[in-house]
């Protein structure tokens, strides 16, 4: 049985290179004048992950190039933190944050998303698990706050295209939004 989730995909990140690098106390790295990471769209290639992306291509991460979060872990994080502001996606360095669906049960799943241009085939690895670096970026706090809802590392299984917008994330599992771990923010 396949289940069809109607979706949003709302960030998504191509970067040149890895700026979590070293101590998180020190920051990270500046991106190069020009360069951007945040894009309308991406280009995923089988096996290879996605282009211009800091590890496209590396056999060392053929089966966790591309990684898939859910929106809604930063949500319930910065309800949890208590923060009045909303955390920035392209700071978690998630390839891809889809809104409407729980990412975290898609782990040694096979699943598709589609946005318009055909449907993306990945095949779910191992849990993207948080570092250090999102007490620096995000909150202090947000480190232990993302356990279990950092979302999935993936192998593309097929060419495509992703864009910004509405799309179709198609599953072996069902992936429904359980209830918040934190209370909503007031």
């Amino acid at each position: 049985m396949t289940f069809r989730t109607e979706v949003e995909i709302v960030h998504l990140l191509a970067s040149p290179l890895h700026r979590y690098e070293g101590r998180p106390a020190d920051g990270p790295l500046p991106l190069p004048a020009g360069a951007t990471e945040s894009r309308e769209c991406i280009e995923v290639r089988a096996g290879l992950g996605i282009v211009g992306d800091r590890f496209f291509g590396h056999g060392a991460h053929r089966t966790s190039a591309v990684t898939v979060m859910a929106a809604e872990s930063l949500d319930e994080v910065r309800a949890g933190l208590g923060l009045d502001r909303r955390l920035d996606p392209a700071l978690t360095r998630r390839n891809i944050i889809v809104r409407g669906a729980d990412i975290d049960a898609l782990v040694g799943q096979q699943f598709e998303l589609d946005s318009g241009d055909g449907p993306v085939r990945f095949q779910g690895h191992r849990a993207a698990n948080p570092c250090a670096w999102m007490n620096v970026v995000l909150a202090d706090g947000a480190h232990k706050a993302l356990r279990r809802r950092g979302g999935v590392r993936c192998e593309p299984l097929v060419d495509g295209v992703l864009r910004l917008g509405p799309a179709v994330l198609s599953t072996l599992v069902p992936v429904e939004r359980e209830p918040a771990l934190f209370a909503a923010a007031e």
